[in-house]
């Protein structure tokens, strides 16, 4: 169920109240009875999957050179 908030246009009281996408919105303040507007606040975002962590942003050309020379090394450190 999401969580609205809601600012009085006449007293500032603000407040949030979990509500169905199906109930009405909120339209009068219980304090004063001036009249609510719903606002809109930001929300945290979670991106999953490749390419969104540090490591995996950076340029190809660096990832490519760092990776091949890890692998190089590695190889060749194997075979001496």
């Amino acid at each position: 169920m999401p969580t609205y908030s809601y600012e009085c246009t006449e007293c500032g009281d603000r407040f949030d109240i979990a509500q169905t996408f199906t109930d009405d919105a909120l339209t009068t303040c219980e304090k004063c009875s001036g009249r609510l507007r719903k606002r809109f606040n930001s929300v945290g975002i979670v991106f999953k999957g490749s390419g969104f962590y540090r490591t995996d942003s950076r340029e190809s050309g660096k990832s490519k050179s760092n990776g091949s020379s890890g692998t190089n090394g590695s190889s060749g450190t194997g075979s001496s």
